[in-house]
C-alpha cells in the first residue's frame, strides 16, 4: 500500500476525544475534534460524527474510515469494553448506521487502525511482526503478524491492556483484576496518586510533579513503565515481535519510553524487543482507518 493513494475522510472516537479529518495523499490536511461524551447513546455519537465531518468537507458516499475505542465485531456491532468510558454502548449496530448515515464507512478498533498506520507508514515500516501499544487514559494496542493485522470475529483481539500483569491487584474497567491497564493507564496513575494521599491529581499532574523530583510520583510512573515492559516481553514470547511502538499521551510523555527500555533490559535477552516512539502521533488512528477502508475493498 502506498501512502500517497490514501485520499478521503476519517473519524476517530476515543475515550476522551472524537476527531474527524480530511486526508489527501496520505496526509491529514484538516482536522477537528471535540470531547467524547461517555454517557451518549450511539445516535448522539453519530450526530457528533456528522457535525465534525461536515466541518472538514465530507459529502455522502466519499471514502470514510472510522476508528472507535472498544470492541468491533465482524458484523460491525460496537461494544464498550471498559464500561467506565462508554456507558451506553453495548452491541450497537454502528457499522450499518455509518453506511446509512454517510453512505460509506469501514469500522474498526482505534488501536488496530493506529497499528496499521504505523506499520505501513510510521515506526513499524521495517517490521514483519509489530505491536503498537497506546498508553493513555487506558492501555490498548494493535498487533501485526506476518504483515497483517490480527483481528477477531468478536473484536477482542488486540485489547492487550486487559492482559494480567504480576504488578497488578486492582480492578480494571474491563471487569478483570490485576491487568496492565489497572497499573499503567492514566486512570490507574491517578488512582495510585490518590492512594498515596494526593487526591484530585490526574496523570498529567503526576508526571509534572515527578519531573520536579517527587519520589512518590516517580515510583508510580516507574511502575507503569515496568508493566508495559513486561507486556512487551510477553507479546514477544507469543508473537516473535521485531518492534514495538509506544503511543498515547503517556506512552509519548518525556522519558517514558526510556523507562520502559530500562525495565525491559532486566528481562532475559530472549524476550528483548526494539522499542521506539510512534511516529504518526494523534493522526495514526485516522490514517489507519482510511487505509483499512481501502485494504478491505471499500470504495
Amino acid at each position: 500500500m502506498k501512502r500517497a493513494d490514501l485520499t478521503g475522510f476519517a473519524l476517530d472516537l476515543g475515550g476522551t476525544k472524537t476527531a474527524a479529518a480530511r486526508i489527501e495523499n496520505g496526509t491529514v490536511i484538516e482536522r477537528v475534534q471535540t470531547n467524547t461524551e461517555g454517557a451518549f447513546v450511539v445516535e448522539r455519537h453519530l450526530d457528533i460524527m456528522a457535525e465534525l465531518l461536515e466541518k472538514v468537507g465530507h459529502t455522502k458516499a466519499e471514502p470514510l474510515g472510522v476508528a472507535v475505542t472498544g470492541r468491533v465485531t465482524q458484523e460491525g456491532n460496537w461494544h464498550s469494553v471498559n464500561h467506565g468510558t462508554l456507558t451506553q454502548i453495548d452491541n450497537a449496530p454502528l457499522g450499518n448506521a455509518l453506511k446509512e448515515r454517510f453512505g460509506s464507512g469501514y469500522l474498526c478498533n482505534d488501536a488496530t487502525a493506529a497499528s496499521v498506520a504505523e506499520f505501513h507508514f510510521g515506526a513499524g515500516r521495517q517490521s514483519e511482526n509489530f505491536a503498537y501499544i497506546t498508553v493513555s487514559t487506558g492501555v490498548g494496542g494493535g498487533l501485526i503478524v506476518n504483515g497483517r493485522p490480527i483481528q477477531s470475529n468478536n473484536g477482542l483481539a488486540g485489547h492487550i491492556g486487559f492482559i494480567s500483569t504480576p504488578l497488578g491487584n486492582d480492578l480494571c474497567g474491563s471487569g478483570r483484576n490485576g491487568t496492565v491497564e489497572s497499573v499503567a493507564g492514566g486512570r490507574a496513575i491517578a488512582a495510585a496518586a490518590a492512594k498515596a494521599g494526593h487526591h484530585e491529581m490526574d496523570a498529567r499532574a503526576v508526571f509534572a510533579v515527578a519531573a520536579q523530583g517527587e519520589g512518590w510520583a516517580i515510583e508510580i510512573i516507574d511502575r507503569s513503565a515496568n508493566a508495559i515492559a513486561i507486556l512487551c516481553s510477553d507479546l514477544t514470547a507469543m508473537l516473535g515481535l521485531d518492534n514495538v511502538a509506544l503511543g498515547g499521551s503517556i506512552g509519548l510523555a518525556a522519558g517514558y519510553t526510556q523507562k520502559v527500555i530500562t525495565h525491559l533490559a532486566l528481562e532475559p535477552a530472549l524476550f528483548h524487543v526494539a522499542i521506539c516512539n510512534a511516529e504518526l502521533d494523534q493522526n495514526s488512528p485516522l490514517i489507519g482507518a482510511l487505509a483499512l477502508h481501502y485494504m478491505r475493498g471499500n470504495k
